[in-house]
């Protein structure tokens, strides 16, 4: 079988003329989701009752004229370490198997509020970082999903669902989305509220996977305007609907540290895109032709491990906790991480904090003069085996910046699913989604 996605906000008109239900809809995901979900695993639990109880009440909203907001009726799913009132939040974690915390996450909460439609919890990693909890990628089963998002980048893959929540400290939304070949919206940090989540780091932020870039802005979007961003931050900003596509005038590539890493197949791809682009008249940026670029590249060039370094730091707690609770059920990167931090100061932390805001003020300069910058989501299609979650280099310097990526499901490597990323500059998400959807348009 063939992976194909739902896609929800254009099913929504034959909602409104009687044509169709969101009940009818669900159905159509859940008929998708028991014959995909033996091969793949992409859920750690799921409530059908409770999901066709909330899509039978969508149906008469929208039979009634009264739709919540455009995603009523929904079928989305929630990674497991967002925490959901009717099901257990277990973190990937055999420490946390059956954990139920009795309330939902914030970015849950306003999801129901909008009428979505809660189906499971999809599954992550070991706390979100990097040790695999078994989800195969649908369009191969013999490679990785990617991670730390794997369960909602398969899971809307096959149509199981339309959505899924997401996080990414490092590559955890663009690369599996990549993988996957879903679309990935990985917001400005602070974008949207993280509580109730568990991915507190500083570089992390929740974003939805979806199957269409609209659906993926109306999904953020609903949360936002609800439940707004991280205490201190203005939250997602931008208009109801997705930004219409707008052709930007000039948009620099950045190779990123992955770029040596890149197949034949990916740079051949990325490549064509970019001649593409060029005749549709945009002006190319890079290291070579303009400076600003080159000084971005360079400082970003040990963007993963600082990130690292970075992030151990910022995890030092709950893990020391959990290793005292029981170390037999962490991971040995579990254990490394920790290790790490317990040896490190908080002069190290320090000056990583402050070369990382040094490589943002100089990224900030870039958004001077065009709305967003691209690369590759991945250096190469996803790599054969289920033990690892891929190469995330391509990726990691979008969260060390802090900054709105977005994966376009656009190029391809050994005939399967390859990202193209759209980066754009912090709280300008609105403006790398109209690059996006230009850039899609050319592409398509």
């Amino acid at each position: 079988m063939t992976p194909t996605m739902c896609p929800y906000l254009a099913a929504t008109a034959a909602f409104a003329a009687g044509k169709d239900t969101p009940r009818d809809f669900l159905e159509r995901c859940l008929a998708d989701l028991e014959s995909w979900e033996p091969k793949i695993g992409a859920f750690v639990a799921l409530n059908l009752a409770g999901a066709r109880a909330a899509a039978d009440a969508a149906s008469k909203r929208w039979r009634d004229g009264t739709p919540r907001s455009p995603i009523d009726g929904m079928p989305v799913g929630i990674k497991d370490i967002i925490e959901t009132v009717d099901m257990p939040t277990e973190q990937g974690s055999p420490l946390f198997v059956g954990c139920a915390t009795q309330r939902d996450a914030a970015s849950v909460a306003a999801l129901r509020e909008a009428g979505a439609v809660v189906v499971g919890k999809t599954v992550t990693t070991e706390f979100a970082s990097t040790t695999p909890r078994g989800t195969r990628n649908p369009w191969d089963t013999s490679r990785t999903p990617g991670g730390s998002s794997s369960g909602s980048a398969a899971a809307v893959a096959v149509g199981a669902v339309s959505a899924a929540l997401g996080t990414q400290v490092i590559g955890s939304i663009i690369r599996p989305s990549s993988y996957c070949g879903c679309y990935g919206f990985r917001p400005t940090v602070g974008a949207i509220n993280r509580g109730g989540s568990y991915d507190y780091l500083s570089q992390s932020t929740t974003g939805p996977l979806a199957a269409t870039l609209a659906d993926a802005w109306q999904v953020a979007y609903e949360i936002a305007i609800r439940a707004g961003g991280d205490p201190g931050f203005p939250g997602l900003m931008g208009p109801p609907q997705a930004p219409a596509a707008q052709m930007p005038r000039r948009l620099a590539f950045i190779e990123t540290s992955g770029w040596p890493l890149a197949s034949p197949g990916a740079k051949h791809a990325i490549e064509d895109a970019l001649e593409r682009l060029a005749a549709a008249g945009v002006e190319l940026r890079t290291r070579d032709n303009d400076a600003r670029v080159a000084a971005v590249e360079d400082a970003v060039a040990e963007a993963r491990k600082r990130s690292n370094g970075i992030n151990a730091w910022e995890g030092r707690w709950p893990l020391n906790t959990y290793r005292e609770r029981d170390a037999s059920k962490l991971s040995e990167a579990a254990l490394g991480r920790l290790k790490q931090a317990e040896a490190m100061t908080i002069e190290e932390y320090r000056g990583l904090i402050a070369e990382r805001a040094h490589a943002r003020r100089l990224y900030a300069e870039l958004g001077a003069d065009m709305p967003a910058t691209i690369s590759l989501s991945a250096p190469a299609a996803a790599p054969v085996g289920i033990g690892w979650t891929g190469e995330p280099a391509c990726t990691v310097h979008t969260s060390y910046l802090g900054i709105p990526s977005i994966s376009l499901p656009r190029l391809r490597d050994e005939s399967l699913p390859l990202g193209l990323q759209v980066a754009g500059f912090e709280h300008r998400d609105a403006d790398a989604f109209a690059a996006a959807g230009w850039i899609e348009s050319v592409l398509r």
